[in-house]
């Protein structure tokens, strides 16, 4: 307890004044526990517990704890209240580029079959139906004449089909498929990247939005008390019986708290907003959950780059378009040679107003009917164009041999850079942790000062900051932690490992 009428050694300062003084001390302390005991009555808190000191905490930081314990409501879920994981879920199926993706992934599936399909298919069918005059007689006596329009006309009709089916292609069709194929490839893995860019924006999101709830909570708790003090200040003020000075002090950290606050509304509807885009629902909500670091345990880097080998979905695209590029070049050197088939045909006609010719050596053009079949062959003989695109498909080799070497190294370098982020972060949480032990026992023996008289009541103000500003940049530090390891996920393909906000248990190895 802080007494209110004490005079430290050595004050010349009326009586009034050093009972200002002391009441700026409590306020101070009350500030504090307001700023620590709200959070810790969410949830523990995302750092390590600082170890107890060997005395209690003044009287001051314990009560106000217990008042807004009792005071802070039970929140009813709404139906549109989701967690991180059905947030990305509903994002998965919903984003408008993961959706373009998919859409340009089916029109790729649509070229395979295609292939599959064209070289057997090239068939055709011919017919048709007209007006034909009268012709009778045979090759050697006709009554007829070549007068192609007369009185007496009849129908007639025909009707044929003909086609390939190959043989041997040497290797075209083969490469075509295998082409295809790896277009297949290269896109699904566009469709993985996409996602895992998504997943990494709602992450980023999902983990601000925890951060401003968190924060505006703590700043709504301590303006609260913050006005109360305002206002019994002012009377005394008025009264004479208190410091100008000090109610200044306290109406410039009031205004600065106003201003926080405003930054945090901003920063939750901005964060709900794209999450709302993020998942196609306008009314959707976040269930409010404290942040917490991620569970998982780091790993040696070398473990990670492997990951990334197995499961980066741009050297997936890659390695598939090097796939293709060499597939092309097959094809373009197949080219070269000609296509064996079988050629099929069948055809019919009838006139009956043109007399049937039997003989078989009478070319009868209005009433046949035949069929065939046949080994047959095409060859294109262009080859210095054809050689030409032997020489584009080389060089396009060759640019994705270069493109898939810097993707490789490229990924390692993003690897190695989100790995060494993620130990920053860790880091500097241990060591803003730390910070908040030694202010808080700082903040003790200051208060026990003041209480036995030997330390100045002013004396307080720097370690109740110091041990504020440490829990904020604890809070702080471990948001940045989780979107260094969310990033860490991006970068190796291994999604798993990225914090979901509720400390799951260890994820699966990839």
């Amino acid at each position: 307890m802080i007494p209110s009428a004490t005079v430290s050694p050595g004050a010349d300062r009326p009586s009034w004044a050093s009972a200002a003084k002391k009441r700026r001390g409590a306020e101070v302390a009350l500030l504090v526990a307001l700023w620590l005991g709200s959070r810790e009555l969410r949830a523990q808190p995302a750092e390590p517990a600082p170890s107890p000191p060997a005395h209690s905490p003044p009287a001051a930081v314990a009560a106000p704890v217990e008042a807004a314990a009792a005071a802070e409501p039970e929140r009813v879920p709404s139906k549109y209240e989701l967690d991180l994981p059905r947030i990305l879920a509903l994002a998965d199926r919903h984003h408008p580029q993961i959706l373009e993706s998919r859409a340009k992934l089916g029109m790729v599936r649509a070229q395979l079959d295609e292939a599959h399909w064209a070289p057997f298919s090239q068939f055709r069918a011919t017919g048709g139906v007209a007006l034909v005059p009268e012709i009778r007689g045979s090759h050697i006596y006709s009554p007829n004449t070549d007068v192609s329009l007369t009185s007496s006309v009849g129908m007639a009709w025909r009707v044929g089909v003909e086609g390939v089916l190959p043989l041997w292609t040497f290797g075209k069709i083969g490469h075509l498929w295998d082409a295809a194929a790896a277009n297949v490839k290269v896109h699904e893995a566009a469709v993985e990247k996409e996602r895992d860019l998504v997943r990494l924006e709602v992450r980023r999101a999902f983990y601000g939005l925890q951060l401003a709830r968190d924060a505006k909570l703590l700043l709504v708790d301590v303006r609260k008390q913050l006005d109360a003090a305002e206002k019994a200040l002012t009377e005394k003020v008025e009264a004479e019986e208190a410091d100008p000075i000090d109610l200044l002090r306290l109406q410039t950290f009031s205004s600065e708290l106003h201003v926080r606050e405003a930054e945090a509304d901003r920063f939750i509807l901005v964060a709900l907003s794209g999450l709302r885009f993020f998942t196609g629902l306008p009314e959707l909500d976040v269930l409010d959950l404290p942040l917490v670091a991620p569970s998982h345990e780091l790993l040696g880097v070398d473990r990670y780059l492997e990951a990334a080998v197995k499961h980066r979905p741009e050297l997936a695209q890659a390695r598939a378009g090097l796939m293709a590029r060499e597939a092309q070049v097959r094809l373009a050197e197949a080219s070269f040679y000609p296509d064996v088939g079988v050629g099929l045909s069948a055809g019919l006609s009838a006139a009956p107003e043109i007399d049937d010719q039997l003989n078989p050596f009478v070319n009868d053009p209005g009433n046949f009917f035949r069929y065939g079949a046949a080994i047959v062959f095409q060859w294109n003989l262009d080859f210095l164009p054809r050689a030409a695109k032997l020489r584009q498909a080389e060089a396009e080799l060759s640019g994705m041999r270069a493109l898939s070497s810097y993707a490789t190294g490229g990924v390692e370098a993003e690897v190695r850079t989100a790995h060494a982020e993620v130990v920053d972060w860790q880091r500097r949480v241990v060591a803003y942790t730390k910070s908040v032990q030694y202010a808080r026992r700082w903040l003790i023996r200051v208060q026990q000062g003041i209480d036995v008289g030997t330390v100045e009541d002013k004396e307080l103000l720097e370690p109740a900051k110091a041990y504020a500003m440490g829990r904020f940049n604890v809070l702080n530090a471990t948001m940045e932690l989780d979107l260094a390891l969310a990033k860490l996920a991006r970068a190796t393909g291994w999604d798993a490992i990225a914090p979901d906000g509720m400390s799951p248990p260890h994820e699966p190895a990839p």
